[in-house]
């Protein structure tokens, strides 16, 4: 099961360029895209999100990494019968890796795996495919996340240690939307800056936030208390989990351009996630 791989395209976030400043204003920092593209790096921690055949021997790797994101990688001679990275470039392991290169295609160098974690198995597996497709899809090339990729590995341990699936999700897919930028404050109303009421019926803009639902919406109506459960992280009420459930899969939706989940679809017909 391993070895299984998404049909999952990429979505890099294009970013216009900015004009040029004068010598004696340039920022002190370069821009976080030129910051995360270098020449050689090693003993990055990583995992796997996804990979595929190129030529005879060798496969490209989507490795999301600790401190330069999501970063595309050619494995030379991986599909060799005695490549030592034959075994090595496995889903939800994780490993420490380095590479060279300054294009967006760079070459793998090395890559160990490093252990402490437990692997996952059955529904858990599949919950961390799901994960993987959500990122591959969601987040630009060369964009660091150090933040989620520790969320990451937080939601992989707890998957692995058979904690309620329906609430681990939910916690990564709105730390997912933070981290990206495009997650509204669920606690205040968008067109009065209002603190949301819990008894309340609201609705979410994927593009402002909450607002009190009307009833020509056609947008999921979600209880004030279900959106300020989400916020505190707090999913124990059986409303909030099934609320939360319609609205992430709304936003996510929204947020992927109507772009299929494979791994959503299978989760909603097996499990009901």
């Amino acid at each position: 099961m391993s070895n299984i791989t998404l049909e999952a395209g990429d979505t890099a976030a294009g970013a216009s360029a900015a004009p040029a400043l004068p010598a004696a204003r340039k920022p002190a920092r370069a821009p976080a895209r030129e910051r995360t593209v270098g020449t050689k790096v090693a003993g990055q921690p990583a995992f796997v999100l996804h990979s595929y055949p190129y030529k005879e021997t060798s496969l490209i790797i989507d490795l999301f990494t600790r401190d330069y994101g999501r970063v595309a990688l050619i494995a030379k001679g991986a599909k060799r019968p005695h490549s030592q990275l034959r075994g090595v470039l496995q889903t939800f392991q994780p490993l420490s890796s380095s590479w060279v290169g300054k294009s967006e295609l760079r070459t793998l160098t090395d890559a160990e795996w490093v252990g402490g974690m437990l692997p996952l198995e059955k529904t858990a597996l599949l919950c961390g495919f799901y994960l993987n497709e959500l990122l591959v899809k969601l987040l630009a090339r060369d964009d660091a996340h150090p933040a989620l990729f520790d969320h990451y590995v937080a939601t992989l341990n707890q998957l692995a240690h058979n904690e309620p699936p329906t609430i681990v999700l939910r916690k990564f897919e709105r730390a997912l939307l933070k981290e990206t930028g495009v997650a509204a404050d669920l606690t205040r109303c968008t067109d009065t800056r209002s603190t949301v009421l819990q008894d309340l019926v609201y609705v979410v803009d994927p593009e402002r936030g909450p607002r009190p639902q009307r009833a020509a919406d056609v947008w999921p109506g979600v209880a004030g208390k279900t959106l300020l459960d989400m916020e505190r992280e707090d999913y124990q009420d059986g409303a909030t989990q099934s609320q939360s459930k319609q609205l992430m899969r709304f936003l996510l939706a929204h947020h992927l351009g109507g772009a299929p989940l494979n791994t959503r679809q299978i989760l909603i017909d097996l499990l009901q996630l």
